[in-house]
């Protein structure tokens, strides 16, 4: 694993002022914290415990505990040394227990080990990440989206220090590609790329959702590969690269993935329920979730926010969210003059925007702490769930109660 600091090469002083930016903090689960290549085997570290517990009660002094890291802790990274000490330094009962050793160097920590490294954490101090120099352009690029996306300078040297471009944010730039090869695939089966939305031919692709298929359910998902035209594609594309980037290289793939998803379907269900009789193309839902989900973020945590011109980059998405979904609704009720059909809803973008601002945001609040660890987290999803429940049943007996007149299938 390629580390972002330069590793020790003598044993370690101790210092008594630590970087609160260095240790980890108390609702994260899975931190990597020791790795295997940088340690003593775990039979040599229970070796040299016991050594200071010669009464085999498994566990050994704070004090004893700083002097076996002291002399034994030399391969260790500085600033997971460092965790170790706030460990030493944070424990209540100023005891270190061999399963805390243990449960961190196989990546598990309970509550008690949180709270300790919290208490460690309040006592330290030090410089911020944004003053460490001599970083090459992947340690600076790294910074960055630390101070783009996370609002607590521990979060965003922790995430520093751990980051490795393994995976790489792979579902954004995915999906992005996807959209792009299919709208590109379109625009020459139509021979027409300004306001594809326009040849008669487009939705007879089995991409978008249309009402009067509704039936086909993969639809309400497929949708988002279809794009009205080249400045659809184009404003869509940009606020996904930029966001949804930095985003997952901090959450991950699955976080991101999540969000995205809720809020394609969310989209395509909102306009089966608020729209009936229009189709729906586009990545607007999954887009302006996450969007949205990091604004929210962002405004939650405005004084933790470090990010470079904050309130000009909001204006600047705010605006192009704006355009974006005026030109939805202007197509909506002035489609052009030869549509095969009445053109794609804008009720996606609300849709998208609704779950960014519940499920995404609690997604997004911690990037460490475990999803199903997270009250809020449950909570919202029951009532997406519940949604998604609702608008499944309203597809099947509301359009035929309602006798609602939905135009002819494409």
């Amino acid at each position: 694993m390629e580390e972002s600091s330069p590793r020790m090469t003598g044993a370690p002083e101790l210092p008594v002022n630590i970087s609160p930016a260095v240790a980890a903090h108390a609702e994260g689960e899975e931190i990597e914290v020791l790795e295997s290549t940088e340690v003593l085997p775990e039979e040599a570290w229970k070796l040299l415990f016991e050594k200071y517990d010669p009464e085999n009660t498994g566990c050994i002094s704070a004090e004893q505990f700083r002097d076996l890291l002291a002399t034994h802790g030399s391969e260790l990274d500085p600033h997971k040394l460092e965790v170790l000490l706030a460990l030493a330094d944070g424990n209540a009962d100023g005891k270190i227990c061999y399963q805390d050793l243990v449960n961190l160097m196989s990546n598990k920590r309970s509550n008690s080990f949180r709270r300790a490294i919290l208490q460690g954490s309040r006592q330290l101090k030090g410089c911020s990440l944004r003053d460490e120099v001599g970083l090459g352009l992947s340690q600076r690029l790294v910074r960055h989206v630390a101070y783009e996306t996370l609002p607590r300078e521990v979060d965003r040297k922790w995430y520093f220090d751990s980051y490795t471009y393994c995976p790489p944010p792979w579902f954004i730039l995915a999906i992005t590609i996807a959209e792009v090869a299919v709208f590109m695939f379109y625009g020459i089966q139509l021979d027409r790329l300004v306001l594809q939305v326009s040849s008669p031919a487009f939705l007879k692709s089995p991409l978008p959702y249309h009402p009067q298929l509704r039936a086909q359910a993969w639809r309400f998902l497929s949708y988002v590969f279809m794009h009205t035209g080249i400045e659809h594609l184009s404003l869509n594309m940009a606020m996904q690269l930029l966001v949804g980037v930095p985003l997952e290289m901090v959450h991950g793939a699955q976080r991101i993935g999540l969000i995205y998803v809720c809020g394609v379907l969310a989209g395509s269900l909102a306009v089966s329920v608020a729209d009936m009789t229009a189709p729906v193309v586009g990545s607007s839902g999954g887009v302006y979730a996450l969007v949205s989900a990091h604004l929210a973020n962002v405004v939650m945590n405005w004084s933790g926010m470090k990010c470079q011109f904050k309130l000009f980059r909001m204006a600047m998405a705010l605006v192009c969210m704006s355009v974006e979904f005026g030109r939805a609704v202007w197509l909506r009720f002035y489609p052009p003059a030869l549509p095969s059909c009445p053109n794609p809803s804008f009720v996606a973008h609300l849709g998208g925007v609704l779950v960014g601002l519940t499920l995404g945001v609690v997604v997004l609040q911690n990037y460490e702490q475990r999803l199903q660890e997270q009250s809020l987290f449950w909570i919202f999803f029951c009532v997406y769930t519940l949604f998604v429940l609702c608008a499944v049943f309203w597809n099947v007996f509301a359009y035929s109660l309602l006798d609602v007149r939905i135009p002819p299938a494409p």
